[in-house]
């Protein structure tokens, strides 16, 4: 045997080399995948809760004036999300002797819905001109 047979038989990989390197490739594009999946998931995520955000700004655009606004529950809905809006009086302290503040405080709460379930809530505060006569 001379010696160019016997480096001719020792050439290249084993079926075992080959099989390990494909599962150390498969366990890797495996990993790339799961990672591009969850980026997918939170970019969907994002994407529904700024829908929800930018209904709400639109719903809090188109309220009624302060004087105008009155305690009760409004609702509708608006490119598939229903919304509501419940406006009630806010717990004040006392206005003191005479009620010489000028105004009164209500809280607004915006709920708007998304189609998928998923809820956003948004409590703020408008103030209303007493009535001083």
């Amino acid at each position: 045997m001379s010696q160019s047979t016997a480096r001719k038989g020792a050439a290249g990989f084993t079926l075992i080399e080959a099989v390990v390197a494909l599962a150390i490739v498969a366990v890797g594009l495996g990993s790339i995948g799961a990672l591009i999946a969850s980026s997918a998931r939170g970019n969907r995520s994002i994407e529904a809760r700024l829908t929800r955000l930018e209904t709400a700004r639109a719903i809090m655009t188109a309220l009624p004036s302060r004087e105008e606004l009155v305690p009760g529950t409004l609702s509708g809905q608006i490119a598939g999300h229903p919304w509501r809006v419940d406006v009630f009086p806010f717990p004040a302290q006392d206005p003191g002797p005479a009620g010489r503040l000028q105004w009164t405080p209500q809280a607004v709460v915006i709920t708007v819905k998304a189609p998928s379930g998923a809820s956003m809530e948004i409590n703020t505060i408008r103030l209303q001109r007493r009535n001083t006569k």
